[in-house]
């Protein structure tokens, strides 16, 4: 704990780097889970499964 605290904790400009670090990688992981859900969610109704259709 005493490392990680000397690594972000202790200094405002490196805790405020993980934070920002934390919040975009939090933002793509949910943004890759949410289009996961969204494309399984929609399977055979989008583009990508009919455009052999209609081409």
């Amino acid at each position: 704990m005493s490392f990680l605290y000397n690594l972000v904790f202790k200094r405002t400009s490196t805790f405020a780097v993980g934070i920002l670090a934390s919040v975009f990688f939090f933002e793509r992981g949910f943004d890759v889970a949410a289009d996961a859900l969204f494309e399984s969610h929609n399977k055979g109704k989008l583009w990508n499964d009919i455009k052999h259709k209609h081409e």
